[in-house]
């Protein structure tokens, strides 16, 4: 079985997401991930939009500061990028997101057939059916609640600079169109102005 993964966080980078198939650790990044039993690359990559919005909260101990979590009932349209790979793949991939060992495949029946299954209490420990492409369901993970659940806190600049990059490699942005993107989401909003996120994707610099 093949299954779209909907990556709306870091792993719109596809250098970044690489270190989820093939092992190692990203650049501006403090985690060394083990990578996937199976580390070829995806079948096939596609730049994708779904219903909902992300929002900013917790502390990523990869970054610092907050994380980008998955809300379907924000309004508007979340940019992502859609990985094809197998369940295997898919299963190792979360399991490293939810900070488990790799080598286990748990039961998605319940999030393909209703949309929506929790495998835990974890921040990326609840499974969501976004939609299907070409006849495979795509899935994502989030929290186990929305932004009204939310701890909320202002990304870092490492981890908004990812997520530009990714956005302008996956869905051919300019640096202003992702920076007001990101900008405006909870978590960010009113904590990172979109002029300063553009210089920064503009440039390069990681540094606010």
């Amino acid at each position: 079985m093949r299954l779209w993964y909907v990556a709306y966080g870091s792993n719109l980078y596809a250098e970044r997401f690489a270190c989820y198939l093939a092992g190692g650790r990203p650049a501006g990044g403090a985690r060394h991930y083990t990578g996937c039993r199976d580390p070829r690359p995806a079948r096939a990559q596609a730049p994708v939009t779904v219903p909902g919005g992300i929002y900013f909260a917790h502390r990523s101990l990869t970054w610092g500061g907050g994380m980008a979590f998955y809300d379907p009932d924000l309004p508007g349209r979340t940019a992502a990028r859609a990985y094809l790979l197998t369940l295997q793949q898919f299963c190792d991939v979360m399991s490293q997101e939810m900070r488990r060992a790799t080598g286990a495949d748990p039961d998605l029946s319940r999030v393909l057939g209703e949309g929506r299954q929790r495998l835990g209490p974890g921040r990326y420990e609840t499974v969501l059916k976004t939609g299907e492409r070409d006849g495979h369901p795509m899935l994502t993970f989030t929290a186990p609640h929305g932004v009204d659940g939310a701890e909320l806190n202002p990304p870092t600049a490492p981890y908004l600079a990812m997520l530009g990059h990714g956005l302008r490699e996956a869905h051919g942005w300019r640096p202003v169109r992702a920076a007001a993107y990101l900008a405006g989401r909870p978590g960010a909003r009113g904590a990172w102005s979109a002029a300063a996120i553009a210089a920064l994707l503009a440039s390069g610099h990681e540094d606010r």
